[in-house]
């Protein structure tokens, strides 16, 4: 059975506090014996899919919501391959499936954001393992407005905190030469909720912008915004969206994975500056060359910022979606059951094919990066 839930916030804070549910933890349906990891047959560029165990298990994800249409997408597919396992899903925020996954409330924790050392430090056997690439876009509700509007990691810096308050500001419009823009108040929307939008779009804001907010604000999945006139705090991508949409002269930070809900909600999505002095669009080209150029500087660990690629053609705002687990599990049914999701997410012929990718607008990822995953999820044992 697939069974995938979108938490808003008061929900999410009852499921965490009351809960520790059955459907929230990895069980064996089975007393039988899981058998040694095997793997399937399907190999590509030395990735192979590690089999899950013989008993009938149940894999529990939660957190990103930027990862929750693509795990909503992998669950049937992996279960209709493997009959004996149920996945389990929620969109809870990157800070909750952290938390969760360290906790031992979920098996896996889906994130936009890589482990703090602080976090590694207390959970040594904490991993944060590269799914896929994504990215995040910065959208719009500027009535009259029907082209991609240029913007830059200072000038978005400066909207945040208060400064740009007007779409018609000089500081927007020298970057929009030709474009009538309006004397509308810009309402600045933010995630209310714990995410890992919140730290690439704070990190972005931070290295574009490092003597005024990367001198001032802490990046990280929550932080204390500045107080912008009109503010407004969203819970999860589909909260954005629809404030956005509400909301004539908002800016928001949303996951790529919403870019054709925000598109179909009339909000435009902007082209961003990279470090070569381009406005770029986030695309499936902009996107794997920012990734391409982060491959080689990937540690063994997989944590790694990936703002502000040096490519010229490069979104500046791409990540890794990771998988935050626990190296150290409790039983080797739960360790091979996790390892088999994980390693068939990965694999270029199942998991990371544009087959699931595409229609989320991530790419695959880089296959040096691939195996950097593979070794993770080997690791997993009990």
């Amino acid at each position: 059975m697939f069974k995938a839930t979108r938490l808003g916030k008061s929900r999410r804070l009852a499921a965490v506090g009351v809960s520790a549910l059955a459907a929230l933890t990895l069980t064996a349906c089975s007393s039988s014996s899981s058998t040694p990891a095997t793997t399937t047959t399907a190999k590509s560029a030395g990735l192979s899919v590690i089999a899950p165990p013989t008993a009938a298990t149940t894999v529990s994800e939660t957190g990103s919501s930027l990862l929750f249409p693509l795990f909503n997408a992998w669950a049937p597919a992996y279960m209709k391959l493997y009959t004996n396992m149920t996945i389990s899903t929620a969109s809870t925020g990157s800070g909750v499936g952290i938390s969760d996954a360290l906790n031992g409330v979920a098996n896996i924790g889906a994130s936009d954001a890589y482990l703090a050392p602080a976090q590694v430090t207390a959970n040594p056997s904490a991993r944060n393992i590269p799914l896929a690439v994504s990215s995040q876009f910065v959208g719009y509700n500027v009535p009259g407005i029907t082209g991609h509007l240029n913007l830059s990691g200072p000038v978005l810096s400066s909207i945040y905190q208060g400064k740009i308050t007007n779409w018609n500001d000089p500081a927007i419009a020298a970057l929009n030469k030709g474009t009538t823009l309006p004397n509308l108040p810009i309402v600045t929307l933010h995630r209310a909720d714990g995410s890992g939008d919140t730290f690439l779009f704070t990190q972005f804001l931070s290295k574009t912008d490092p003597n005024g907010w990367g001198a001032k604000i802490p990046y990280g999945t929550t932080v204390s915004w500045p107080a912008a006139p009109g503010a407004l705090g969203q819970t999860g991508n589909s909260g954005m969206i629809s404030g956005c949409q509400q909301t004539a002269g908002c800016i928001a930070y949303i996951g790529i994975s919403y870019e054709a809900k925000a598109t179909a909600a009339g909000i435009g999505v902007a082209a961003l500056k990279n470090a070569s002095g381009n406005y770029v669009l986030p695309t499936a080209s902009s996107i794997a060359a920012a990734a391409a150029s982060f491959a080689s500087s990937t540690p063994k660990s997989g944590t790694l910022s990936m703002i502000g690629t040096t490519a010229a053609q490069g979104y500046p705002i791409v990540n890794y979606e990771y998988a935050i687990v626990l190296a150290k599990q409790p039983n080797a049914t739960t360790a091979q059951a996790i390892q088999s999701v994980l390693s068939w997410a990965i694999s270029p012929n199942y998991g990371n094919s544009l087959a699931f990718l595409s229609p989320v607008n991530f790419v695959p990822l880089p296959a040096s990066v691939a195996q950097i995953s593979m070794n993770l999820i080997n690791g997993i044992s009990s």
